[in-house]
């Protein structure tokens, strides 16, 4: 977790760079914690949003919120991968599912079955454009859509600049943003 928006994903074996940059937060991130299966992990942060992601994808696939929600500051999975814990500034302790749409109570044969078709549905299909933006849509609090537009408008105007300054001769070398913010490594 850091203070740049961003979760970073090293090898223990090589810290010269990270594995994965995870993106998506606009607000320091204060906490993290991987699922037990090691696949996933949720993270919190200052924007008073929680949310999952997947260990080699750089942006989340779940974001929960709440209107009376302050600036979360603990997440933890239980040991059956099923349920959130998180606590957060207002002393609340709140439980979340780790799949939104995942039904809680004992399904039907036929609605098992339904559930299943709908999956194997949406893995057919889900190159098509129209499906991707479908399961990539996710609403979120216009506090941080705002934020959100005005970090992509500040990157946007920083990538500019330096590209206004390589094209005149006074440009640094082209970092990559996994190594970007190593500041350096010790033995």
């Amino acid at each position: 977790a850091n203070e740049d928006h961003n979760l970073y994903t090293f090898d223990m074996r090589n810290l010269k760079s990270a594995v994965c940059v995870h993106h998506d937060f606009v607000s320091a991130v204060t906490d993290v914690e991987y699922s037990p299966s090691g696949r996933e992990f949720v993270a919190g942060g200052y924007d008073r949003t929680i949310r999952i992601f997947k260990f080699n994808a750089g942006h989340s696939r779940e974001v929960y919120h709440t209107k009376r929600m302050q600036r979360v500051s603990a997440t933890k999975f239980t040991s059956d991968s099923k349920f959130i814990l998180s606590g957060s500034e207002d002393m609340q302790v709140r439980l979340w599912k780790a799949e939104a749409a995942e039904s809680l109570k004992t399904m039907l044969p036929r609605e098992r079955k339904k559930r299943d078709y709908n999956s194997k549905l949406l893995q057919r299909y889900e190159q098509m454009p129209e499906v991707k933006r479908i399961a990539r849509h996710r609403h979120l609090p216009k506090g941080i859509v705002k934020a959100k537009k005005k970090m992509q408008i500040m990157d946007e105007s920083d990538y500019r600049k330096e590209q206004n300054r390589r094209r005149h001769g006074q440009g640094t070398d082209d970092e990559p943003e996994r190594e970007r913010h190593i500041i350096r490594n010790e033995k």
